[in-house]
């Protein structure tokens, strides 16, 4: 946040033009009505309408709850002035006048002087009590200015760098675009040149071609996500991060690379078996991955229908499964569901590639 000084016409009109995102307005008097400590002012604060609004306001609230922080203590020092006054008695001085306070300890030394009666000593024992208690106001004003405290722990946390989902986006990211592209123009290439029609005449069928394709990229993606893995943890390992590499859980990791190669490979045959060359499916391919990712990073709660889409899609269940299976305290609930989601969504793409493929040839 970047505050300028302007007069209240000014800003109203650099406000209303856009120039400035916000106004916050120091009403008169209000240095006046913070000194005397009766009241509490107010600023007052405008915003334009849109997106920023809302961040615009946090920013505001956040150099008041600034500012408050550092009344906070001179104030709570002025009211322990007040206090000791009480306590031990002196010269104050308020509202503009000036007043010689008792105290109670005078109190106290006065009234040990008066003639010994029950009355006195009630009064006496009153103001000791009284004494020991104010002593202790210092300790209560602080906690009442700050009932809750926020301390920063100690660093026991891994850079954002090399975290979890960090690792969990490459590995998915990378599988998606190499198995998409990789068994689409396998399909496409091999359609161009008439492969698929000779080899579906007696060697193999449709069904067959098609899911070798998807075994294709499924075996690249487990090779490649299983490299990318290994030298992750290389680099986590070498730089002493916090947490290590979860060794143990890459035969976990493999499973769930395999699978979610497979079923983006079952997704690019379809694009290659609907495209009409091979480097249109390439073509194809390559920009269907950048919807397909996008779609996957906007969270549910952010857009519920991109949420719904991205669950169409193997993206968002490869994501899901890496990060469980590698740092999930209890990952088997996770990692079941995503793998069932992968396997009926590579079973409905092949079907869909074979029943496309059989089409063109028809």
């Amino acid at each position: 946040m970047h505050l300028l000084r302007m007069s209240a016409d000014e800003a109203s009109r650099q406000l209303r033009s856009g120039r400035v995102v916000a106004t916050l307005t120091v009403p008169a008097g209000f240095l006046a009505e913070l000194r005397s400590g009766l009241t509490s002012p107010s600023l007052v604060y405008q915003t334009t309408h849109g997106g920023i609004s809302s961040r615009v306001t946090q920013q505001v609230q956040a150099l008041v709850y600034a500012l408050n922080r550092r009344l906070q203590e001179t104030f709570v020092q002025t009211d322990l002035h007040y206090v000791q006054l009480i306590q031990h008695g002196g010269i104050a001085t308020f509202g503009g006048r000036r007043y010689d306070v008792l105290g109670l300890d005078r109190m106290h030394g006065l009234l040990l002087q008066l003639p010994k009666s029950a009355q006195r000593d009630r009064v006496a024992e009153f103001s000791r009590i009284a004494g020991v208690a104010l002593g202790q106001t210092g300790n209560l004003l602080s906690a009442t200015a700050s009932p809750i405290g926020l301390e920063r722990a100690p660093e026991k946390s891994r850079s954002s760098l090399l975290s979890a989902q960090v690792q969990a986006y490459a590995l998915a990211l990378t599988i998606t675009f190499l198995a998409l592209l990789l068994a689409a123009a396998a399909l496409a290439a091999e359609r161009d040149e008439n492969a698929i029609g000779r080899l579906a005449r007696g060697l193999v069928s449709l069904g067959e071609l098609v899911w070798a394709k998807v075994a294709l990229a499924a075996v690249v993606a487990l090779a490649l996500g299983l490299a990318i893995a290994v030298v992750f943890g290389v680099i986590v390992e070498a730089g002493s991060v916090v947490g290590g590499e979860p060794w143990v859980r890459l035969p976990l990791l493999a499973v769930g690379l395999l699978l979610a190669g497979a079923s983006l490979g079952a997704l690019g045959a379809l694009l290659g078996a609907l495209a009409r060359e091979a480097r249109t499916a390439s073509l194809v391919a390559v920009l269907v991955v950048m919807p397909i990712v996008f779609l996957g990073l906007v969270p549910k709660q952010v857009s519920p229908a991109a949420g719904w889409i991205s669950d169409a899609l193997p993206f968002a269940h490869a994501v899901r499964y890496f990060s469980s299976s590698l740092y999930d305290t209890d990952p088997w609930a996770t990692v079941a569901r995503e793998l069932a989601w992968l396997v009926g969504l590579g079973a409905i793409f092949g079907v869909c590639a074979r029943a496309a493929t059989r089409r063109l040839l028809a």
